[in-house]
């Protein structure tokens, strides 16, 4: 059965020092969940819980204990995350609707126009899927697999020798570590990576925009998110100069460190399975439908 955890983002802090001296790999993981909870010592949320299949009905999820702040051997803690929405049973397909919107594009674009672009490109992505390499404030890089499903839901199954994967169901972040079979919650709100996880997205109205730059090599948005666990993050968002493909996200957690995350290979409108993003908070029904998806992908 896997282990729940619900952390702090204090307890982050130690665990990040343990992984640092274990395994490099873990340890980037450890920092990328840094760079989107923070540092300040908070009480977790306790995560909406999922409803029994196939009736979207929802539950009181299951307390959150305050986590020590001395970590355990094995508890990485990366994450991702959104806004809070409406956890529901996986669905076996999604699939992108609607055409894409029309953006026009120029070199002598104002800032204001910019933003309009990079609202519409976000806004008509249903699914995104490609591949990432994680660089953190230490140098060191991991590379993995994206999958995206608006609302709420996103997935980053790290590469070997990192036994994590990071799952968003559209309530919560869980981080799950394979290898140990244990699995830390978080809530999805504390994250700053609204611009990937909203179902629509203003830049300037639901962030603060403080920069935007036509650079010969693509666009810059400069932006920061004040509702970050910890403090404000500061987040810059990187385009080609078409303004159709976002390459880089970068975020500068509340205490200063920097966790670049490189795209590539991205496809928008494919159709993913909705029971990646499946997560089990440890009911019954839960318990029920994961042994449903196993049966499934026999």
């Amino acid at each position: 059965m896997i282990g729940r955890r619900i952390r702090t983002a204090g307890s982050l802090i130690a665990a990040g020092l343990w992984l640092a001296t274990a395994n490099p790999a873990d340890a980037q993981v450890g920092a990328f969940i840094d760079s989107l909870f923070g540092h300040k010592e908070e009480p977790a949320p306790q995560p909406e819980t999922a409803p029994a299949a196939p009736a979207p009905a929802k539950k009181p999820a299951p307390k959150a204990k305050e986590a020590s702040k001395d970590a355990k051997a094995g508890s990485a803690k990366p994450a991702k995350g959104g806004d809070k929405a409406d956890h529901k049973a996986p669905e076996p397909k999604v699939a992108a609707v609607g055409a894409p919107t029309a953006i026009v594009t120029g070199d002598s674009a104002d800032p204001a126009t910019l933003l309009a672009q990079a609202n519409a490109y976000f806004n008509g992505i249903n699914t995104l899927t490609g591949s990432f390499m994680q660089i953190g404030a230490d140098g060191r890089r991991i590379g993995g697999k994206l999958t995206l499903a608006k609302p709420g839901r996103l997935r980053f199954d790290y590469d070997q020798p990192s036994p994590l994967e990071v799952v968003a169901d559209g309530t919560s972040v869980a981080v799950r570590d394979r290898k140990l079979n244990t699995q830390d919650l978080y809530f999805i709100t504390q994250t700053p990576l609204k611009f990937l996880l909203r179902e629509k997205i203003d830049l300037a109205r639901d962030l603060t925009v403080t920069d935007v730059a036509n650079d010969p090599g693509g666009v810059r948005i400069s932006l920061e998110d004040r509702a970050t666990l910890g403090g404000t993050s500061k987040i810059q968002l990187f385009f080609d100069s078409e303004m159709k493909t976002l390459s880089q996200w970068r975020i500068t957690d509340p205490q200063g460190y920097i966790t670049t995350v490189t795209l590539s290979n991205l496809q928008k409108g494919k159709s993913v399975d909705g029971s990646l993003f499946f997560i089990n908070y440890g009911r019954a029904e839960d318990k029920a439908m994961q042994q449903q998806i196993q049966q499934t992908k026999q």
